[in-house]
């Protein structure tokens, strides 16, 4: 399947050309919120004031593609927990109503489908809508099934698949408990350079048009895989069998792109990638947007804008990569037990 256009909404300026430009947005907080577009620009008044943040964020980010692209044939998207803040919201006016009449809006905004929903509801869309929710692999689920999409259509068609996930604070709470965000308040500059427990959260939504045909596309992905619990010997022989499966070696890959967190614990799984890469260039996401379940989306975002040649010269992407790549390896895993794969190609010359 094909890449036809990507937008963003994050904790940087993504959503204009600023962040192209080498803008960098430093976050002094324990966690990282996305910096808002002004959505108003695009959505009705009487619509965004009953949104939930997960669907405002995540119709930002789709309503700009749904505005340059042709209608597409369905919406896929993949969120662990979006709209959780608003079913919490719905569950707690129960008990303050004392369980009598309450406003329908927090019940609506509260389901991790509501932002499929609305987009549909909004391009008059009838076609195939599913919201994958399957933790940290959602993203990779929603590609998947992107693909088994295309594969039984007859004719050309398209997609609009993204992810969107949001900061709640309960679940925050619940996250950080369990030690998965650290303590201590750390920049997003100094992130990457952490050897602590714990990653910094953050928030965001990415969307994308896909195709099943490379007119007017500017890239494929070629494959996306997904393992759960593996050893570091697996994961290197599911790498080799993606490589052997598009007919490609260690040193066809140019350029990986991954999802290092400043998690002591577990970032040694990246060191280990790079090591079967020894001729390829590599570069972070994390820096820019924290650790969330689907942040892997925004890894394709920026996947994606390195195969446009874009971002190179951005002052804050770290790493070695300092010329246009044409394969892109994007590799990210959440708590060392999930962990996923997606390859890209250039078919731009």
């Amino acid at each position: 399947m094909f890449l036809k256009d990507a937008f963003a909404i994050s904790p940087q300026r993504t959503f204009d050309s600023t962040f192209e430009e080498g803008d960098f947005i430093v976050h002094h907080s324990k966690t990282f919120k996305v910096i808002d577009a002004d959505y108003a620009e695009f959505i009705p008044p009487s619509l965004l004031r009953r949104m939930g943040k997960a669907v405002k964020m995540g119709i930002g980010a789709a309503l700009p593609l749904m505005k340059r692209n042709a209608k597409t044939d369905g919406i896929i998207i993949g969120t662990a927990n979006g709209g959780l803040e608003n079913c919490i919201n719905f569950l707690n006016q129960i008990v303050d109503y004392n369980e009598g009449m309450l406003t329908p809006t927090h019940f609506v905004q509260s389901t991790p489908n509501a932002l499929a929903g609305q987009l549909a509801l909004m391009d008059d869309n009838p076609g195939y809508n599913v919201t994958h929710v399957n933790g940290s692999l959602s993203f990779e689920n929603a590609l998947v099934d992107a693909e088994l999409f295309f594969n039984e259509q007859e004719n050309p068609s398209t997609l609009l698949v993204g992810a969107v996930e949001e900061i709640s604070d309960y679940n925050y709470n619940i996250d950080l408990q369990a030690g998965r965000y650290k303590k201590e308040q750390l920049t997003n500059q100094d992130l990457l350079n952490s050897v602590t427990d714990g990653s910094v959260c953050g928030e965001g939504a990415s969307m994308f048009i896909l195709a099943s045909s490379p007119e007017n596309a500017y890239a494929e992905i070629c494959s996306v895989e997904q393992l759960t619990f593996p050893s570091e010997h697996e994961l290197g022989e599911r790498i080799a069998s993606l490589l052997t499966k598009n007919q490609l070696s260690v040193d066809d890959v140019d350029a990986l792109v991954l999802g290092k967190s400043g998690d002591g614990r577990y970032d040694g799984w990246y060191e280990s990638v790079c090591q079967l890469f020894p001729k390829a260039t590599f570069t972070y996401y994390k820096n820019f947007v924290g650790e969330y379940r689907t942040s892997s989306a925004f890894g394709m975002y920026l996947a994606t804008e390195l195969l446009r040649n874009k971002l190179l010269n951005h002052p804050n992407l770290m790493g070695t990569i300092s010329k246009q790549p044409k394969t892109v390896l994007l590799y990210n895993q959440f708590d060392g037990v999930r962990h996923g794969l997606i390859l890209l190609k250039s078919i731009q010359d």
